[in-house]
């Protein structure tokens, strides 16, 4: 369920929410322009403006993907906060993206065929088939190989850092953060989310104002080591289906 707010509003807020989660990749020269100073100015200061809107624009990998969500559900703004949390997080919105279209895109508007090979896009085909959807887990367990600016294989640690992942806050210690996440890890050759730990992380240079305010007993989303956002239940419970969806389908060619 979405909250009833103006298409303007909601683009606004879509691309503060957006920049937090493409900020941890950013500032590793992974995936956009060279702007992690900028984009976290945004963050640190709530400005959300066309100049935040032009810098998203130019991550290769996102930004397709938030168009696409966008078109497929008849809305405007590829920012729109209901497409960047479907991409994110997740929602029905995905579930409106045809699995042609979602083909079609991948081949046209990420090259994926030509960056992974045709034998390796034969099996992303079948993934979809199988239910994937241009949801953020998709692109990084399911498509092996990088796409930013760094085009190599996955490994088990990178994807643990690429993926969203979530966790309760259990203890606040300063500037650090002890929370209570289930890592993604092999059992038996094969991905799974792990038994929980406890992860020590900086609540990091352009912290959201919710993150600076974050208590124990909060869930937060984390992005390659950076807390993104406080969420709530609901949103944790759609993070982990469509998370464990597509680690279900990476371990049919693991």
């Amino acid at each position: 369920m979405f909250l009833t707010i103006s298409p303007l509003q909601s683009r606004w807020d879509g691309l503060l929410r957006c920049s937090r989660y493409a900020f941890g990749p950013n500032r590793l020269h992974y995936c956009g322009p060279d702007a992690s100073s900028e984009i976290a100015e945004h963050i640190k200061h709530s400005e959300s403006d066309p100049a935040l809107a032009t810098l998203l624009t130019q991550f290769q990998t996102m930004y397709p993907y938030l168009k696409k969500i966008a078109e497929a559900n008849r809305i405007e703004s590829p920012f729109d906060v209901r497409v960047v949390e479907a991409y994110w997080i997740g929602n029905e919105l995905l579930e409106n993206v045809e699995k042609k279209d979602f083909y079609e895109h991948l081949k046209n508007d990420h090259k994926i065929d030509k960056r992974i090979g045709k034998k390796s896009f034969a099996l992303v085909e079948d993934k979809i088939r199988k239910g994937a959807v241009p949801h953020h887990s998709f692109h990084v367990l399911d498509i092996w190989k990088r796409t930013g600016h760094i085009a190599r294989p996955h490994t088990r640690e990178s994807m643990a850092s690429c993926i969203i992942s979530w966790g309760t806050i259990k203890k606040t210690d300063g500037m650090f953060l002890e929370v209570e996440t289930e890592p993604l890890v092999y059992e038996g050759g094969k991905l799974v989310l792990g038994a929980p730990i406890i992860q020590k992380i900086a609540r990091g240079l352009g912290a959201p104002i919710d993150i600076d305010e974050a208590k124990e007993g909060d869930i937060i989303t984390m992005h390659w080591g950076v807390p993104c956002e406080v969420i709530t239940s609901l949103h944790a419970a759609m993070l982990k289906k469509y998370t464990l969806r597509h680690i279900r389908l990476a371990n049919e060619t693991i």
